[in-house]
């Protein structure tokens, strides 16, 4: 039985720096081919160009991405411990931004260029790696 939990607990932590560098590269790529679509539009403008089709950029979401993507990514490299912090962090920012998301779209103070896919892809993140932080915080509290 302690075998199993410590299993658990060595899996639950070692997911930290998969999510890290998974999410760290998505975010890195995803910035770097926003502007592909984004030029020409206002750097914080509310309006952006279309990545595939479907999620709207503007040059600062790009920097965004770009940021989030070289601090999951960094995190992940430094190890399991240094990667569930920012994975927890970045859950933490990104579940408020994709439900204030939804007050915006239609504003000014949408600076991001948010749309709707935008929002879910940010809520799937958020509850990706908070999960995931949580989980293995739990797992680690019972040890």
């Amino acid at each position: 039985m302690m075998s199993q939990h410590r299993a658990g607990e060595r899996t639950g932590r070692s997911i930290q720096p998969l999510l890290g560098f998974v999410f760290g590269a998505g975010y890195l790529v995803v910035g770097l081919a926003g502007f592909t679509v984004s030029d020409g539009h206002a750097f914080a403008g509310h309006d952006g160009g279309k990545l595939l089709g479907i999620f709207m950029v503007n040059p600062l979401h790009n920097v965004a991405h770009l940021a989030v993507g070289a601090v999951l990514l960094g995190a992940a490299y430094a190890g399991t411990r240094a990667a569930r912090l920012p994975n927890l962090t970045v859950g933490a920012v990104y579940l408020p931004l994709a439900v204030v998301g939804l007050f915006v779209l239609s504003s000014s103070a949408n600076i991001l260029a948010l749309n709707s896919p935008d929002n879910a892809l940010h809520l799937a993140s958020a509850l990706v790696l908070l999960g995931a932080g949580l989980t293995a915080s739990r797992a680690t509290a019972a040890a």
